[in-house]
């Protein structure tokens, strides 16, 4: 009781600086994650999730108030001391992890000592939301509200059957500059996770660092990983009032995390970095070239081996994104006393290591599917998966047992399964999770009756699966019925219906969804032919590489759509050579007479700014154009070369 009682004081946590960025004015957060409770089942994540998010919030600029573990009487003192700090702030958050409920359509957070037995009890026993709500009353500040406390009732038969008392948490806030951020929609309840973290602050984590990312766009991003995560049994939800734009990292967006790791691991140049590469992302976009350095052993730099500021740059802003353990341990072996060697120390004890991975975290990292992928786990090809099927068949097995209520697990060992040749049993496995409403289940049985495999064929099973799947908020499920649809096949043609499909797509996340709407603008299919430029554009930004040719051709070539802008059309051409899997560097040295003249000189005039171009711009290919668009994409792409 003492340690409950201590964990009661709330640390005031001072200024961080690893992003980088200069803030105009102060952000100030509160987080409080309660997990050891006295009077009722404790949780495995909250305690967890709020020190991680304090953190990363450091690391923003935040000025955090950190309370872990709080009585009612801690909670109420740092809800005080956050009104107090909130005054005059910019940007106001609040993160609350643990138990909480609702009562006539009002929301209690519970605090460690609670004991409630009666929902008259609630106001005495807990902290109302309203509280929280009114100490921002009067605060310039932006709002951000984020709560992963939606779990069920815990206080059991004294509250059951009250009608007063609902799951989850209520819908609140209409007051202007208010963002609230659920870990689940209203009235549901979410998960605590399998490892250390629970899947909403664990998708938070990931997406913080995302450079330029508006808010509005990190939710989408962070619903759809939990989505995937949870095979739709999850679904984040956020209610804004906000009235102007907010983005955490406030750096100028670069490339993906993805391209920035391969960049990072030539730059070192280090093989355990290259392989790491390969295993973490194994149908990556620089896959061909990791595996062809790694059999040749490659040790040749891409950019200059003298800037270790910039090196160490790299490196750390890719740690902070990926949240790769190895990563941060490599950051502190080369720079040990770099400028984030304590920030990187602190994110170290955080992490846990790979190999003391949960059975359910075993299970994703061996069993995902490709179209699952998170900002963390970026899927396995099914070719992969089959060498390691028993592995993946045990751990996915664990899991199973581990969370009885998540019946994803059950569509992982039902793909281990496949991939071990058992389609008997996997067959079963997939029907059990998708009645359970698991996704990935639906959508891999849907193909399995579409194609007779393993089962009688059944045409119209399949599609109602589709439609079921589709609903639910599956991204598959809505571009295979956009699909049939558009061919008329399977069911009646139904165009406007496939074009609404795939603009919810888009809407939902699928950069595939918004790549094939700016197709069907561009073709004069729906909407105007100019609007593909935004399509593409979105598309590139979201993961679909193919989205930047398409914009850099309309860019490139104008006409009627668009005006011609060789200047944005090179910065298209640049960006997708940094991030695709190489087609763009081809066709510029290889077909360049495909761009006009005016947009290779642009080209020419950003490699020459980041120093990888010393011939004359003159916008003719060549032996020197060809190395400086190589250099750019191993390892010298400067997004400070781009205009925004």
């Amino acid at each position: 009781m003492v340690a409950l009682r201590l964990a009661a004081l709330v640390a005031l946590v001072v200024l961080g600086t690893g992003a980088g960025a200069v803030f105009a004015a102060e952000r100030v957060a509160l987080i409080i994650g309660n997990s050891e409770y006295q009077a009722v089942e404790s949780l495995d994540n909250p305690r967890n999730d709020a020190l991680d998010i304090s953190v990363a919030l450091e690391g923003l600029g935040f000025e955090v108030i950190l309370g872990r573990d709080l009585t009612r009487e801690g909670m109420q003192q740092s809800t005080a001391d956050f009104a107090a700090a909130a005054r005059n702030a910019d940007v106001a958050l609040f993160f609350y992890a643990g138990h909480g409920f609702q009562v006539d359509g009002q929301n209690y957070l519970v605090p460690t000592d609670a004991r409630i037995t009666r929902p008259d009890e609630a106001t005495s026993q807990t902290v109302a939301m309203a509280e929280v709500l009114g100490a921002l009353k009067g605060s310039p500040a932006l709002k951000l509200v984020f709560l992963d406390a939606c779990r069920n009732n815990p206080f059991g038969a004294g509250l059951q059957g009250d009608p007063r008392v609902s799951d989850g948490l209520a819908r609140i806030g209409n007051e202007a500059d208010f963002m609230f951020a659920y870990a689940t929609q209203p009235g549901n309840v979410a998960y605590d996770g399998t490892g250390r973290n629970s899947f909403f602050s664990e998708a938070l984590l990931h997406h913080l660092y995302t450079p330029g990312q508006p808010i509005s766009e990190m939710m989408i991003a962070v619903r759809r990983d939990v989505m995937t995560a949870t095979g739709g049994q999850q679904i984040p939800w956020e209610n804004s009032s906000l009235t102007r734009q907010f983005t955490f990292d406030t750096r100028p967006p670069g490339i993906s995390q993805e391209a920035l790791f391969y960049q990072v691991a030539t730059g070192a140049p280090d093989n355990a970095l290259m392989q790491l590469y390969v295993d973490l992302y194994p149908q990556g976009a620089h896959l061909g070239e990791a595996l062809a350095w790694l059999e040749t052993g490659s040790q040749t730099r891409s950019i200059d081996p003298g800037d270790s500021t910039e090196q160490a740059k790299r490196l750390w802003t890719l740690a902070q994104r990926s949240r790769v353990r190895p990563l941060l341990q490599f950051y502190l072996d080369r720079y040990p006393d770099g400028e984030n060697a304590v920030e990187a120390r602190k994110y170290l004890e955080l992490l846990p290591d790979l190999q003391n991975s949960t059975p359910a975290a075993l299970c994703e990292r061996l069993a995902t599917h490709p179209n699952d992928a998170t900002a963390e786990n970026s899927g396995v090809p099914f070719e992969r998966l089959q060498r390691n099927a028993v592995v993946a068949i045990q751990a996915c097995s664990a899991a199973v047992t581990q969370s009885p209520n998540l019946p994803h697990y059950i569509a992982l060992l039902a793909r281990a399964t496949v991939a071990s040749g058992d389609l008997g049993r996997a067959v079963p496995l997939y029907e059990t999770a998708a009645a359970r409403g698991d996704l990935r289940a639906m959508v891999s049985l849907a193909q399995l009756k579409e194609s007779g495999n393993g089962m009688p064929q059944d045409i119209a099973g399949a599609l109602a699966l589709y439609e079921k799947a589709a609903e639910a908020g599956s991204l598959d499920a809505m571009i295979n019925l956009a699909v049939t649809l558009s061919q008329g096949k399977l069911m009646p043609k139904d165009d406007a219906r496939a074009i609404a499909l795939l603009e919810r797509a888009s809407r939902e996340g699928s950069a595939k969804a918004t790549y094939n709407l700016g197709v069907l603008r561009l073709n004069g299919e729906t909407g105007e032919p100019g609007e593909a430029l935004d399509y593409f554009r979105r598309a590139a930004r979201d993961g679909e590489y193919l989205g930047y040719r398409a914009a850099a051709i309309m860019l490139d070539k104008g006409g009627g759509f668009v005006p011609r802008d060789p200047a944005e059309a090179a910065n298209m051409l640049l960006r997708g050579a940094a991030e695709d899997n190489g087609a763009i560097l081809t066709e510029l040295t290889q077909q360049a007479e495909n761009w006009s003249r005016d947009t290779r000189t642009q080209v020419q005039l950003r490699l020459a700014a980041a120093g990888l171009y010393t011939s004359d711009v003159d916008g003719l290919p060549g032996p020197n154009f060809s190395e400086a668009l190589e250099r750019w994409r191993n390892g010298g792409f400067d997004a400070g070369v781009l205009p925004e």
